[in-house]
């Protein structure tokens, strides 16, 4: 079993618990990984039953011989995180107890140098968390016309240098297609301006997450999910949603505050029921991951936690 520290497991199982101590309790966890959270869930809440849902079938292997021993109490589907509705239908559990997202690449597909997430090794341009289906970062760089790579780069990596990284890989993929990171990174490093690169870490960090972003569709299947699984929480069930990039962070606190909303028009003396809040806020702002967590595990380090609790149904 690879190396894997569940990022603020105590601080998500204390949001949760609340909920997971119910008769019954279903919870999912909608981004399985190597099911660091989904283990201590089982050990804590005995009667619990857990959905697990990952799109790497690796994750799900590994995942899958780390949960052997909860038996049935752990069902571990292959699937994306916006197909949750499908998910629960087929288990035959429309309504569950809590649902858990740990967003962003995990630990072992960073870790595993193939896969080229990592832009610290050199490595085949893939960054598919589902290796088995879609296109590779690779190519997305050798065929997207400039501006629509720029476009990439800028809304998904917020990178200020899009245009002139793009211009350069166009140029570049003419003399010779890209298929490994290393490439790319020095690329990147040559196109971007001296007194830039000499501030905040690798300059190629940003391009490596607009590329998996793209490539997985992530803030899409975000944008689905988030309010697939609020809908799908019972009343008294929670949420809890961890985010690594302000880009997932501001979608996640838009759904979440809208549903702990009032719909009803300003300055009605009394608020009918179908226009009160359905969620209810678990923490102030978003929470982030302490100093002596993130000097243990710096993969903590950019954690973004918001919570929040069904309270009526509608």
């Amino acid at each position: 079993m690879p190396q894997h520290v569940p990022v603020m497991l105590d601080r998500c199982l204390d949001l949760l618990a609340p909920a997971l101590a119910a008769p019954g309790a279903v919870v999912v966890d909608a981004t399985l990984g190597l099911g660091g959270h989904s283990e201590e869930m089982l050990r804590r809440f005995p009667e619990v039953r857990l959905i697990g849902i990952d799109r790497d079938p690796e994750a799900l292997r590994l995942a899958g011989e780390r949960l052997a021993p909860y038996g049935e109490r752990a069902r571990l589907v292959h699937a994306v995180y916006d197909e949750l509705p499908a998910v629960l239908a087929a288990a035959g559990t429309p309504r569950v107890q809590g649902v858990l997202f740990d967003l962003g690449v995990s630990s072992m597909q960073l870790d595993e140098a193939d896969r080229g997430f990592a832009y610290a090794q050199d490595a085949p341009l893939d960054m598919r968390m589902d290796p088995t289906k879609g296109i590779s970062a690779a190519e997305v760089l050798n065929t997207y016309p400039a501006a629509e790579l720029a476009r990439v780069l800028r809304t998904y990596g917020e990178e200020r240098f899009a245009r002139r990284i793009a211009d350069s890989v166009v140029r570049e993929r003419e003399k010779e297609p890209f298929t490994t990171s290393a490439r790319l990174v020095e690329l990147v490093r040559a196109a971007i301006p001296a007194a830039t690169r000499r501030q905040g870490g690798n300059p190629a960090k940003r391009t490596f997450q607009a590329l998996r972003i793209e490539v997985n569709a992530e803030l899409a299947v975000l944008e689905r999910a988030v309010p697939a699984a609020v809908e799908a929480l019972a009343v008294g069930g929670r949420i809890v949603v961890m985010s690594y990039q302000s880009l997932e962070d501001r979608l996640v606190k838009r759904v979440l505050a809208a549903g702990a909303a009032t719909t009803a028009p300003p300055g009605l003396p009394v608020v009918p029921e179908e226009h009160l809040p359905r969620l209810r806020l678990l923490t102030r702002g978003a929470e982030q991951a302490s100093e002596e967590e993130i000097a243990a595990n710096r993969r903590a380090a950019p954690v973004r936690l918001r919570a929040a609790e069904r309270v009526r149904e509608g």
